[in-house]
């Protein structure tokens, strides 16, 4: 049912009904694949096999089962976790013996960690109690199958702990749909170029929101870097999209910049001044997106300052392009004017002015597709992935 995802809190609570149904599985390193009465039976079942040492360049299988049912929560914790570490590590999720993955994706952003920093906090979708686990809630129904695997593609040695907590159940209806997530950088942008969150897919499903990670380029100083809007092209969407935002702070629920806050289905968990490092989500659950034919969701890459700022930065060497300029009369828009003048025309218009620039940008994209498989790009290798990001 395509409100599969709006309902499941509500679900949750009718915790009296009994469904003969459905039958409870837990894959763990003491017992993967949940197999039945066989669980905790090394060291005379006296905590024998919590976890494994994965090694650099090895992978994990963490659950391969057939038949329908829904993963409803994932947990995991690691022995090494600083960011370029964590980055360095991905999870894969199959479902339906699909030849290839329906999430790829970096570890640590697939639980809502943007940059690879764990922080403590908890919404609608994902938590980290103390900032040292990563737990998922995300309800994911499969019919003939689900596998998911972690790989470690860093340096170092990681003590893997995990718990995957499922239903089998009967095969679902034709409108449940899978659950897809992607992730992305700024690899290949250019100034004036929107920064794309998701490619453009093909078929039918919803939008379930995104994580942002945002690292602003030193040479904007500190200027504003979040005055970009969020696009969401809706089916035969080609030129212009139907859902369009009003910057990137109004998106995640704020106004006029953003500091730390977390919330259940928007927050800014990090939000680093000094640094100038952001990490912030928007989950639509109670505002679904739907599409029937295709999607493709995009932010612009635009920032904003004072003019008298903006020109010292041009004249630093920053990369710009002017596009709006924000005065108590309006907003002059530059890309409509004739002849709009140079930022260092002395008949530049003063005011706050907005600007195309580059920063380092890295997403992870969520939503449910009527397949198991989206054929969406393949993920970064690791210089892309942990690119700006802090030791510790």
């Amino acid at each position: 049912m395509l409100v599969f995802l709006s309902q499941f809190h509500l679900n949750a609570q009718e915790l009296y009904r009994y469904k003969a149904s459905h039958k409870t599985g837990w894959s763990s390193f003491e017992n993967l694949n949940s197999k039945t009465a066989s669980g905790g039976q090394e060291n005379k079942t006296a905590k024998g096999h919590p976890s494994e040492l994965i090694r650099p360049g090895e992978s994990r299988e963490l659950l391969n089962i057939t038949g329908a049912g829904i993963i409803q929560r994932i947990w995991m914790t690691v022995s090494e976790r600083q960011p370029a570490t964590l980055r360095s590590m991905t999870i894969e999720i199959y479902w339906d013996n699909a030849a290839s993955p329906a999430v790829s994706v970096p570890l640590p952003d697939f639980f809502g960690n943007g940059l690879g920093q764990l922080t403590r906090f908890e919404n609608a979708l994902f938590a980290s109690p103390e900032g040292r686990s990563f737990n998922c809630y995300i309800p994911m129904p499969f019919n003939k199958g689900a596998r998911v695997v972690v790989k470690n593609e860093s340096a170092k040695t990681q003590n893997l702990f995990f718990d995957i907590n499922f239903q089998r159940t009967p095969s679902h209806g034709a409108d449940v749909m899978y659950f897809h997530a992607y992730w992305n950088n700024n690899r290949l942008m250019k100034l004036g170029e929107d920064y794309n969150l998701l490619p453009p897919i093909r078929g039918k499903g919803r939008f379930l929101g995104v994580q942002f990670g945002v690292i602003a380029d030193s040479s904007y100083g500190s200027s504003w870097f979040g005055e970009g809007e969020v696009k969401m092209y809706l089916d035969a969407d080609s030129r212009y999209p139907t859902l369009v935002g009003s910057g990137t702070e109004d998106y995640i629920g704020t106004g006029w910049g953003q500091g730390k806050f977390i919330q259940q289905y928007q927050g800014c968990p990090v939000a680093n001044d000094s640094l100038h490092e952001y990490s912030f989500y928007r989950y639509h659950i109670h505002d679904p997106v739907y599409f029937s034919t295709g999607l493709k969701v995009d932010i612009q890459q635009i920032g904003g300052d004072a003019t008298a700022s903006v020109k010292k930065l041009v004249a630093n060497g920053a990369k710009l392009i002017p596009v709006t300029v924000a005065q108590d009369t309006g907003l002059i828009k530059l890309f409509e004017m004739k002849n709009p003048p140079s930022i260092n025309d002395a008949n530049f218009p003063e005011g706050w002015t907005n600007f195309y620039r580059v920063d380092n940008y890295s997403s992870i994209a969520y939503f449910y597709l009527d397949k198991p498989s989206a054929s969406l790009p393949p993920l970064p290798p690791i210089s892309e992935r942990i690119k700006g990001l802090r030791a510790n």
